[in-house]
């Protein structure tokens, strides 16, 4: 089966592995030529040969390293010339503990991964070709940035932030661009593992569909949110959580 060819071109950032990596494979199947970044450069090359050399590219680097952010943008322009989409996938959560206790050096650190990079990046997407052309940006919150979540404040906090962001930049780069935020709950991942590992099957019980999510379940998602089937929604977050949000409140 030949795969299709949308003509268009995806930035996703921290797209190695987990979330990131089950993106870039929904918008490379759906026929996108997809960049992916990510710290670590071997995990990288493997997802790329794993995605297709011929449809995707890997830039190694920190999301908060602003040359890294310029090298991203700059490789994709000159390798193919667009860059439709972005995903602001790239995240970190150091840390568990209350915010009371919380190391203000760690919480930069966190701030500058979450939220200062994703504003970087879009600065630089919308600079090099989205002003013009329009296209999409998609930020990967989370359902911790919509509720308190004990013990991983700062993300919640950063992942709130990330909500506000996309609320800002919708407002700002329309109509050519349309920027919306996926959220999701536990998604079964490396980055995640600690919040479930060692007793899945008693955290499955609160959610209502009996299962944690999947990488493939976030870039369908994704798939959407940048396709043209959702030309007439920006400023959005989608919360996707496995009906977790249904017990909210009920005894």
């Amino acid at each position: 089966m030949t795969t299709p060819d949308t003509g268009r071109v995806a930035l996703v950032t921290g797209g190695s592995r987990g979330i990131g990596y089950g993106i870039a494979q929904a918008l490379v199947a759906r026929g996108d030529r997809v960049c992916i970044t990510g710290r670590n450069e071997e995990s990288l090359k493997e997802a790329v040969a794993s995605l297709g050399a011929e449809r995707a590219m890997g830039v190694p680097g920190k999301a908060r390293d602003e040359a890294h952010q310029a090298e991203a943008v700059e490789r994709v322009m000159d390798a193919w010339g667009r860059v439709d989409h972005l995903v602001n996938n790239a995240g970190t959560n150091p840390v568990f503990g209350p915010l009371a206790e919380l190391d203000l050096e760690v919480a930069r650190k966190v701030f500058e991964t979450n939220v200062v990079s994703a504003l970087g990046f879009a600065q630089r997407t919308w600079a090099a070709w989205q002003r013009d052309n329009g296209g999409t940006i998609l930020n990967i919150a989370s359902v911790a940035g919509v509720s308190a979540s004990p013990f991983v404040g700062a993300y919640g906090v950063s992942k709130a932030a990330m909500v506000n962001l996309t609320l800002q930049l919708a407002h700002e780069m329309a109509p050519g661009v349309r920027v919306n935020a996926l959220a999701p709950a536990v998604v079964k991942t490396r980055f995640a593992a600690a919040l479930y590992e060692g007793r899945e099957e008693e955290t499955v019980r609160r959610y209502p569909l009996g299962r944690l999510g999947l990488p493939e379940d976030i870039g369908g998602a994704a798939a959407f949110l940048t396709s043209d089937d959702a030309q007439w929604i920006t400023g959005q977050t989608l919360v996707l959580d496995g009906g977790l949000f249904l017990n909210a409140g009920v005894a």
